[in-house]
């Protein structure tokens, strides 16, 4: 590690800590994550909340090896790891009054992962009173990440390439839009009445990883992302980087969005006001 003192509250991260958050949640994926890929047995599988939530060794000893990796490197942090949360959710009340805290997925997408497709991630964020204010999406398969703080543009980086501003799409009308909707995340009474309207959208879809949602929508290749049953571990670092990247980001009642939401709010990205506006209107009948 480079750095192992805490970061002042009131700065970003330096580029050497920046660096060195970057290399450990690498040195997870080497170890722990792209090992197992592709390679688990029926035993290293585990269901959740239900047979489509499901949860790996991956991303138990990967959470476990990046927590203890920033707890060296900023010994004073609130970490949220999703994992753990399940067994000691109270610590999510921590958060709002929390001067440093990380958030931490540490494969994002487990559904994908654990059937074998590539599509899936890790995302950290650093939050300071529940504002999210550092971003880290990254793709263990291409070894390659999207990243942003409060003070910097949303950038990708590529082994070997230089680093890429992002900027979002430019957006339009309800038909030219593309974006991401998973249906089956919004409460039952809502998901007929919400799909009856995708096919107003240009496309409407699911990856089934909110990492490569936001890592799309963040390089302006779809229009829009609309999320619910939000977590900070799945949503904050998109918010941040959406933002870095120029979009415009807010809960459907139009308040800012804070790590501290309550699951059952619905956030919306789109690339500026007015498109926001106009898909907020599109849906609010169906989602009040």
């Amino acid at each position: 590690m480079t750095d192992q003192l805490p970061i002042p509250i009131t700065a970003p991260l330096t580029a050497s800590q920046r660096a060195s958050l970057v290399n450990l949640v690498r040195r997870a994926a080497k170890t722990e994550i792209l090992p197992r890929f592709r390679a688990l047995s029926p035993s290293q599988i585990d269901t959740k909340t239900s047979a489509q939530d499901l949860v790996t060794d991956a991303d138990r000893e990967s959470e476990k090896m990046i927590a203890r990796g920033l707890l060296r490197m900023f010994p004073n942090a609130l970490i949220i790891g999703e994992e753990d949360i399940s067994e000691n959710p109270g610590t999510l009340d921590k958060i709002p009054e929390a001067e440093l805290a990380f958030t931490i997925d540490p494969v994002d997408g487990t559904w994908n992962f654990a059937n074998g497709l590539s599509t899936f991630g890790v995302i950290i964020s650093m939050l300071r009173f529940g504002r999210p204010v550092f971003g880290l999406l990254y793709d263990p398969v291409n070894d390659d990440y999207i990243i942003a703080d409060e003070t910097s543009d949303a950038e990708l980086v590529r082994p070997g390439k230089p680093p890429r501003k992002l900027t979002v799409a430019k957006g339009g009308p309800i038909g030219d839009l593309g974006g991401y909707i998973t249906v089956d995340l919004f409460p039952e009474d809502k998901r007929k009445p919400l799909a009856a309207l995708l096919p107003d959208f240009a496309r409407a879809m699911s990856l089934r990883c909110a990492c490569h949602e936001a890592r799309t929508f963040a390089q302006g290749n779809v229009d829009f992302l609309l999320a619910t049953k939000l977590t900070p571990w799945d949503h904050a670092a998109g918010v941040l980087i959406a933002q870095r990247a120029g979009a415009h980001v807010a809960l459907l009642d139009g308040s800012d969005y804070t790590a501290a939401a309550p699951r059952t709010d619905i956030l919306l990205m789109a690339p500026d006001a007015a498109t926001w506006g106009r898909i907020r209107d599109h849906l609010t009948d169906t989602l009040k």
